[in-house]
């Protein structure tokens, strides 16, 4: 691996799209995955213990595996199953601060003109408007599996689900022999209603349309690879999803007082999570850059997952720049609008107020972007891929419905009487004037 320091204004057209525009490689899978959600759609769990067999290399019994989560919950270490009860508690805390209040309000109209046959000043009506919340009642959460198990992904989309008060949660999670213990204690403390022993583009969609075990749902959330983000491209439409994720990314925003050792280590961990991971450190002082990708070869030395972050630092979408100002350094971090955003700067408020676009924010040396990834609280499903410019990650609203509600009494109807009817003229529908005219007749 040759890494270098590059200067942000001297990159080249081809250079710079690779960082703003990065894919997350669904087009090059979507016709084999259409296949695949086609054979699950149609022939249920046939299909499903089929693909299990040919891309797992698993035989799978049952697929409902509900029953051995509470058991692999008394069975892993003392110490994980803390762990994992104190990060639900964090993460339940946070997203409780989520949860929206229904209201009501009156809202006082304004007293119309004098009536025209009378002379009389028209009374002031009155609109009683409103808002209400009411949770989906079947959801799937996706939890990763492969060359890694994600647990933490387990948490971070039941206890949303569960918090917005949705009755049905499913977990479907890549099949193994055995299953992971500590994936299915999460989903067991996360509170899953149902877990199933399935992966890739063939769980999405199970969920989406069900099979003999797999219950459908109106909606699946929760990050995958490229064939699980495919599918949910695909199914879309026909069942509601959160987004579509790439490969994890973070961006670094650091001065000359950010410790170097710190900035490389959160390069160091995403890049941990995929090859095609894109990991950025952007700062306005040289020897700072040089100093990271110091930081970055020392530390790569010897890891478990080494091959895997040095292919992720050797991606055209990575790598430790120079900018000729901190402010160069934020117009950078807004167009690569990053999935997790670190800013380890001494003026780091400032540069937050002046970032709209970021998945998750980390402030300061002492918040490894680590800590949202578990325990924090804050959930780590978040847009990739620029997706930050458009929404926002995971949470409670995430599987919510909101319903307008609105009464008005008479004189409230007889005040914008004459709004409704001009405008529904002038779209050319008399009906709906009409509407309005016929509860006026008697005035």
């Amino acid at each position: 691996m040759q890494l270098e320091v590059r200067e942000v204004a001297e990159l080249s057209p081809d250079e710079r799209v690779a960082f703003f525009e990065r894919d997350a490689g669904v087009t090059d899978v979507q016709s084999d995955v259409r296949d695949i959600v086609s054979r699950v759609r149609n022939e249920g769990d046939v299909a499903i213990r089929n693909f299990c067999r040919e891309f797992d290399d698993v035989e799978v019994g049952n697929l409902d595996v509900t029953d051995d989560a509470e058991r692999a919950y008394e069975e892993i270490d003392d110490d994980v199953r803390e762990s994992i009860e104190a990060a639900a508690a964090n993460i339940r805390e946070f997203h409780e601060r989520q949860l929206p209040d229904d209201w009501r309000e009156t809202f006082d109209g304004l007293a119309g003109d004098a009536d025209a046959a009378s002379g009389e000043q028209r009374a002031a009506g009155t609109r009683e408007l409103g808002r209400r919340f009411r949770p989906l009642e079947r959801v799937g959460v996706y939890a990763p599996g492969g060359t890694a198990a994600y647990p933490s992904s387990v948490l971070m989309g039941v206890v949303p689900a569960k918090v917005a008060g949705v009755e049905h949660v499913a977990v479907v999670t890549p099949p193994g022999d055995p299953m992971n213990p500590i994936t299915l204690a999460a989903a067991h403390v996360a509170g899953a209603d149902r877990i199933y022993s399935v992966g890739g583009a063939q769980a999405v969609s199970a969920l989406a349309y069900g099979t003999e075990t797999v219950k459908a749902v109106q909606k699946v959330v929760g990050p995958g690879n490229k064939w699980v983000t495919a599918a949910k491209a695909e199914v879309r439409g026909d069942v509601d999803i959160d987004f579509l994720a790439g490969p994890s990314e973070i961006l670094v925003v650091a001065d000359e007082t950010a410790d170097p050792a710190f900035v490389a280590a959160d390069l160091v961990a995403q890049a941990e999570h995929d090859p095609n991971a894109s990991v950025v450190a952007v700062t306005d002082d040289a020897d700072t850059a040089e100093a990271i990708l110091a930081a970055v070869e020392r530390q790569i030395a010897g890891c478990e997952r080494e091959e895997t972050i040095r292919e992720a630092f050797e991606n055209d979408a990575s790598g430790v720049l120079v900018t000729r100002s901190m402010s160069e350094a934020v117009l950078f971090a807004e167009e690569y609008a990053a999935e997790h955003l670190s800013i380890q700067a001494e003026d780091d408020e400032a540069l937050l107020d002046r970032i709209s676009n970021a998945g998750s924010v980390f402030l300061g040396p002492h918040t490894p972007v680590a800590a949202g990834d578990y325990a924090s609280g804050t959930n780590h499903v978040l847009p990739t891929s620029g997706g930050a410019k458009r929404y926002g990650g995971l949470s409670v609203e995430t599987f919510l419905r909101s319903t307008t509600v609105q009464r008005l009494d008479e004189g409230a109807l007889s005040d914008l009487s004459e709004t409704i009817t001009t405008l529904a003229e002038a779209e050319g529908l008399e009906a709906h004037a009409e509407s309005v005219r016929t509860r006026l007749e008697d005035e």
